[in-house]
């Protein structure tokens, strides 16, 4: 009895391995986008977290290099938050929330 228990326990991990890495997978085609300023600064990224895109509208660029940069810093935290909270809910959809404490790189 323990043993067939063992063995459906292996085949639910083993199948929970295989939904993660297609949540993985899925993650390189999620894009969130993020603004600052307006509109000013956009960025996109992807739910891996890695920025995609940084566009700066020429009117920012005349600003205070110390505004733009605060743009800048803003735009990239916004898409960055929202990649990793909507990551994290793909993830916890798989996992049925079993990974929800975890901080996995790039996740």
């Amino acid at each position: 009895m323990f043993k067939g228990n063992m063995s459906k326990m292996l085949k639910q991990a083993q199948e929970m391995q295989k939904q993660i890495e297609k949540v993985q997978n899925q993650l390189s085609d999620m894009i969130i986008d993020a603004e600052s300023g307006g509109g000013m600064v956009t960025v996109k990224v992807n739910g891996k977290q890695e920025v995609l895109e940084l566009v700066i509208d020429p009117d920012a660029i005349k600003e205070d290099k110390e505004i733009l940069e605060d743009l800048i810093i803003s735009a990239l935290n916004k898409a960055l938050s929202k990649a990793q909270f909507d990551s994290q809910e793909k993830m916890n959809s798989v996992t049925g929330g079993m990974m929800s404490g975890l901080k996995i790189p790039g996740m």
